[in-house]
């Protein structure tokens, strides 16, 4: 099986360094409109040659690891593939990428959305295993077809991920809430002590819990303000009802209501009685 990936960051760097380990690859080809990146790309050994888009036709499977818009205008640039050829994307929001594929190679696509990363960007963030035990959500995946889905399974199930099905439209929602707002709250409090007279010196003292809460913040805002815009509606949603919670936190406070203060971090300490 031949691979392309289209984007050399940490998503596609990542899952080329995955890729080479299995046997049933047998090259792994990149491309990316950053010079430097390709450049990083074959200096790390990520991937065996860098191809112009044109070319990443001729493999079997094509990998899109870029931000949703270039998806989206990749796939328009790809209606002249084989019909055994797979298209699988990576991108964190997928409703708007299933309704913009061109009819005539739907089946040839595969959305998927591998709920693994980090704050970093780049080839030089790629990680050897970041897919391995972490869940890849495949939505829509009746439209795709047989031979698509066989390839899909396939690959992730040696990546060792962990597959779970839904529609696009849920999975955005679902991504607002767990993936998306998070980023955004991130943003917001690193801004909140950027902006203060005193930061330096507010910043001498952050520990453990400044660091966890701003670490998302160190992420690509290109890539960010993508999604962002691509799940606005839900990630709206998502952060009004943030600010609901944090809003009766704050009466409570206000009110030295400090029974109903302990209550709510209580009720929020049971996450982890799922999550653990």
């Amino acid at each position: 099986m031949n691979i392309a990936i289209v984007g050399l960051g940490l998503m596609g760097g990542s899952l080329a360094l995955s890729l080479k380990k299995l046997d049933f690859i047998d090259n792994i080809v990149g491309s990316d409109h950053n010079t430097e990146h390709q450049k990083q790309a074959l200096e790390l050994g990520l991937v065996n040659e860098i191809v112009d888009f044109e070319e990443v036709k001729n493999y079997d499977v094509i990998f899109l690891a870029i931000p949703v818009d270039g998806v989206i205008s990749a796939l328009k640039d790809l209606t002249d593939i084989d019909e055994n050829t797979t298209v699988i994307d990576l991108g964190s929001t997928k409703s708007k990428i299933v309704s913009s594929v061109p009819v005539s190679i739907r089946k040839n696509f595969i959305a998927a959305h591998p709920m693994t990363g980090t704050e970093n960007f780049g080839p030089h963030a790629a990680v050897e295993g970041l897919y391995e035990d972490q869940v890849v959500v495949l939505c829509d995946l009746e439209d795709s077809g047989k031979v698509q889905q066989q390839v899909s399974r396939k690959i992730f199930k040696a990546l060792k991920m962990r597959k779970y099905f839904m529609g696009a439209d849920e999975h955005d929602r679902h991504a607002a809430f767990i993936s998306h707002m998070p980023h955004a709250i991130s943003y917001s409090i690193a801004n909140t002590v950027m902006k203060q007279e005193n930061k330096h010196t507010i910043l001498a003292l952050a520990a453990g819990g400044f660091r966890s809460m701003s670490r998302l913040a160190k992420s690509s805002p290109n890539m960010w303000e993508d999604i962002f815009k691509q799940n606005k509606s839900n990630l709206l949603e998502a952060i009004e009802l943030f600010e609901g919670e944090l809003g009766m936190l704050k009466k409570s406070i206000q009110n030295d209501e400090w029974s109903e203060v302990n209550k709510t971090m209580n009720d929020g300490y049971k996450l982890h009685d799922i999550l653990d």
